[in-house]
């Protein structure tokens, strides 16, 4: 078994990992071939184009790593499915967008993987304050 040296945590578009900020100084400070891990990072997200790709990178001790996919972050898919450039400064006073019941289930059945939640009436929950405090409403 290979010894752990550290696990990095990346968002970065899908299909374009390139050597550049952030991707290149976070793995470059621990000796990893960059464009080996952008190559692959490239290959298996290039049918998910347009989506924000959280990576989970571990780095062993003999310099080599292996990467974990996970889905789009909340506010990334509320922001699509809401049609809006980004969430409201101010979410109390203006509201950015509106999103549905049925749109909320639908990113709940996505992110059920990733979430803390025990069914789907929670992870709703988890969407729907992520959505409140983005300043998008939610309508039936």
């Amino acid at each position: 078994m290979k010894l752990i040296k550290t696990i990095i945590k990346l968002q970065i578009p899908a299909g374009a990992a390139n050597p550049a900020p952030p991707v290149g100084p976070a793995l470059g400070q621990h000796g990893i071939n960059i464009a080996q891990f952008c190559q692959q990072f490239n290959e298996a997200t290039k049918e998910m184009t347009g989506n924000i790709i959280p990576a989970e990178i571990t780095i062993y001790q003999d310099r080599t790593f292996e990467f974990k996919l996970k889905t789009s972050p909340v506010s990334d898919l509320l922001r699509k499915a809401a049609g809006i450039e980004k969430g409201s400064g101010d979410p109390l006073k203006n509201k950015a967008g509106k999103v549905t019941k049925a749109q909320i289930h639908e990113i709940a059945e996505k992110k059920m993987v990733d979430l803390n939640a025990n069914d789907i009436e929670a992870a709703e929950k988890i969407i729907e304050g992520s959505a409140r405090s983005m300043g998008i409403e939610i309508i039936e």
